[in-house]
């Protein structure tokens, strides 16, 4: 049996273990969301293995990973490092991959995405500069294509343009200490946004990582009742991160609607990747819709300045919510539990932006400790 087969065949045990036995004269239901990202996990630990050998340097040709639906896909430019086919051969004992040609590595692309980056200007129908996990080129999101044809002229590579809304920023009731993920909290006195993950540096200092443009260094953050958590620490604008300093928190995060005590706890953090299906827990559309937002799917790395990662609901539903900034972006333990992805930046319709972890991980040495 091939190591596709197996996996296939693993894959639809899962989620038919998850969902029960059904009689053979009826149709098996389909499976919930939440149990097509546990179906994602083996391709996404295979994708680790990946990412972890190109994290080391061996990434010359490294063009982007992808989950496909019964496989991961390498993307490649030129001649595959011995190093990298190791990885492969190991990431095959937990899903199958195939390493595909790409035409641009990463870094070609994002150099080219540089060029055009420094010559949009402010006032730019230009908001957001995207790299395509298969290298084909650059993807140029724009308020006006016409307005934007001089642009696609200055480098080397294909660019795509789409016309489409721009990403704009997105500003559980009583959290109490430990504080913890999912949570209303109030910067400045006037911001209400949601606290992220509860992280930690190799000192031990703890903290509360949210979104950046909620408040700046030094101000005052209180729950909405006006009990104290702590005041802003180090930020980095261009990526939208903050971090609060408060020695009292927890590796828990809110998961029910918006008055909800329910949590779960935070098995550590992972990368994301094109396809991936990941959640939001934003305290304002877990009040709306009384849950968290799922079935968002990873689309696209952005190589500006922001360096986001942007994703869709695919029911078309609203992505996050005015207040959900800062929010859990996350995705399912195989251990229980869920595993932290980043923090919500943008939103626009089914469309969302989010700070992948790696980012706040270089940026600040955070982690979560397991």
């Amino acid at each position: 049996m091939t190591a596709r087969r197996n996996f296939l065949l693993v894959a639809a045990m899962a989620v038919s273990t998850a969902v029960g036995a059904t009689p053979a004269a009826q149709a098996a239901p389909e499976p919930t969301v939440w149990q097509q990202m546990l179906a994602q996990q083996p391709l996404v630990h295979a994708a680790d293995v990946i990412q972890a050998e190109v994290l080391r340097g061996t990434d010359a040709g490294f063009a982007g990973i992808s989950l496909e639906q019964d496989h991961v896909a390498l993307w490649w430019k030129g001649a595959v490092p011995a190093k990298i086919t190791d990885a492969v051969e190991r990431a095959e004992a937990k899903a199958p991959v195939e390493i595909e040609r790409a035409r641009y590595s990463n870094a070609e692309l994002r150099a080219a995405a540089a060029v055009i980056d420094a010559r949009r200007g402010e006032k730019s129908p230009v908001h957001a500069i995207k790299i395509p996990a298969d290298g084909s080129g650059l993807v140029l999101g724009t308020t006006s294509t016409a307005a934007t044809r001089q642009l696609t002229t200055l480098v080397d590579v294909p660019v795509r343009t789409v016309v489409e809304e721009p990403l704009a920023p997105v500003s559980r009731q009583n959290d109490s200490p430990p504080w913890k993920g999912g949570a209303t909290i109030v910067l400045g006195g006037t911001a209400a946004c949601t606290s992220g993950f509860s992280v930690r540096t190799g000192d031990n200092a703890r903290y509360l990582l949210t979104a950046g443009h909620c408040g700046n260094p030094g101000a005052r953050v209180t729950d909405p009742t006006g009990e104290f958590i702590g005041n802003i620490g180090a930020k980095h604008s261009d990526h939208d991160i903050l971090l609060i300093p408060t020695g009292n928190v927890v590796n828990q995060q809110y998961l029910g609607n918006g008055d909800s005590n329910t949590t779960t706890p935070v098995q550590g953090w992972g990368d994301v990747y094109t396809n991936e299906i990941l959640c939001q827990s934003g305290v304002t559309s877990a009040r709306e819709t009384g849950g968290p937002v799922c079935n968002i799917k990873v689309l696209f790395f952005y190589a500006d300045r922001e360096d986001l990662v942007e994703g869709e609901q695919m029911n078309g539903q609203p992505a996050a919510r005015p207040g959900d900034s800062g929010g859990p972006v996350y995705g399912p333990s195989s251990a229980g539990g869920v595993i932290a992805k980043g923090t919500v930046t943008r939103t626009a319709g089914a469309r969302i932006g989010f700070q992948d972890f790696r980012t706040a991980s270089r940026d600040f040495g955070v982690y979560i400790p397991l």
